[in-house]
C-alpha cells in the first residue's frame, strides 16, 4: 500500500507539472527563448487545456505564421502594439495563390487571444492580401493593429466567434470580410481608398454576422466615397451601433454588389450612427434603422453564447 501511495504521488506530481500554464518569450534580438514566433508556436504541446502565454518583445518579425488546430488556448501578447510587428507580403497574384493563402498569420487553434500586436500584409496593391485569416472559434484580439490593403482581415469559418476590442483596422476594398460572427468594440476602421469597408458572407441560418459597436470610421484625405458594406454572399448580416461615421461614407450607405436580388436577403442595419457620414434618411430602402427595443438584442453575451455560453469578457 505504501509503495502504491508513492507511485500515485509521483503520477500526480507529473500531471501537475504538465498541466501548469507555460510561459514563452520571443525576442528578435535573441534575448528570449525563441527569435521566431513560428518556432515558439511549434514548441507548444498539442491540445493543451491550460493557457500557453507567449510574450513577444518589440521587434519586426518577418514571417508567415500558422497557429495550427492542435495549438489551443494560446495567449499571445506583444510588448507594444506599434512596435511588435508581424509582417509578410504575399498577394493573390503570386503563383496564382488566390486570396485565402496570402495570410501573414492564419489562426486555426481555438481559444486564441492576441493583445498589443501589429499584424501586417505589406504587399504591393496588386490583388487581395490578407494580414490575418481566422478560422478558429473563441478568438479575441485586443488593442491590435491590422494593416493592409484589399482583404486585410478574413473572418473565416461560419461557426467561428471572434471579438475585436480597441483595434485599428485599415484597408482599401472589402478589408473586413467573411462568414464568421464577429463583434468589433470601439475599433478604429480606416479606409485608404474609395471602396467598401465590409463584405460579410453570413450564412442564412445564423442570425448575427458583423456587429460594430461604438466604432470610429475614418479615411485618408483623398477618400470621399466609401460604402459601409456589400454582401459577399446573399444573407450578409452587418450592424453598426452608435458608430462615428466620417464624411467619406456615402449617403446610401450600402451596395448590392451589382445584384438586385441581394437586396431581398442582405441584413444591413444601423442604430444611432453619428458624425457627418450618418444619413439615416438617405440610406438604401433595403437597409434598416433599428429601434431602441430591437438594439437590446445586441449584447456580447447573447451574440456569442450558443451552446457553451462563451463570452470574451475577462
Amino acid at each position: 500500500m505504501k509503495r502504491f501511495a508513492i507511485l500515485l504521488t509521483i503520477v500526480l506530481q507529473s500531471v501537475a507539472v504538465f498541466s501548469e500554464p507555460r510561459h514563452i518569450t520571443v525576442a528578435a534580438d535573441g534575448s528570449g527563448e525563441f527569435t521566431s514566433v513560428q518556432e515558439a508556436v511549434n514548441s507548444i504541446r498539442a491540445y493543451m487545456s491550460d493557457t500557453t502565454y507567449m510574450f513577444i518583445r518589440n521587434g519586426t518579425y518577418r514571417e508567415k505564421i500558422v497557429i495550427p488546430s492542435w495549438v489551443t488556448n494560446l495567449y499571445m501578447k506583444g510588448e507594444s502594439a506599434d512596435r511588435t510587428v508581424i509582417t509578410w507580403n504575399d498577394h493573390a497574384r503570386i503563383r496564382n495563390m488566390g486570396t485565402f493563402r496570402t495570410y501573414t498569420v492564419w489562426v486555426l487553434g481555438s481559444g486564441f487571444t492576441a493583445e498589443d500586436i501589429t499584424f501586417e500584409n505589406n504587399a504591393e496593391q496588386l490583388g487581395q492580401a490578407v494580414a490575418v485569416h481566422v478560422d478558429a472559434d473563441r478568438v479575441v484580439f485586443r488593442r491590435c493593429r491590422f494593416l493592409g490593403n484589399q482583404d486585410t482581415l478574413l473572418t473565416a469559418n461560419q461557426e467561428s466567434r471572434q471579438y475585436y476590442e480597441e483595434c485599428y483596422i485599415e484597408g482599401t476594398t472589402d478589408f473586413i470580410f467573411g462568414p464568421a460572427t464577429a463583434w468589433f468594440e470601439r475599433c478604429h476602421i480606416h479606409s485608404k481608398k474609395n471602396s467598401y469597408v465590409t463584405a460579410a458572407s453570413t450564412v442564412e441560418d445564423h442570425e448575427q454576422g458583423y456587429i460594430l459597436n461604438r466604432c470610429r470610421l475614418t479615411a485618408a484625405d483623398s477618400v470621399t466615397r466609401v460604402y459601409l458594406g456589400r454582401p459577399w454572399r446573399p444573407f450578409a448580416a452587418t450592424v453598426f451601433i452608435k458608430c462615428d461615421l466620417g464624411e467619406h461614407i456615402r449617403p446610401e450607405g450600402w451596395h448590392n454588389w451589382d445584384n438586385p436580388d441581394n437586396e431581398k436577403t442582405a441584413r444591413y442595419a444601423e442604430y444611432r450612427s453619428s458624425g457627418p457620414g450618418a444619413n439615416p434618411q438617405s440610406r438604401v430602402a433595403w437597409s434598416r434603422q433599428l429601434s431602441r427595443k430591437e438594439v437590446k438584442r445586441y449584447t456580447v453575451e447573447r451574440v456569442f453564447a450558443r451552446h457553451d455560453g462563451w463570452s470574451p469578457a475577462r
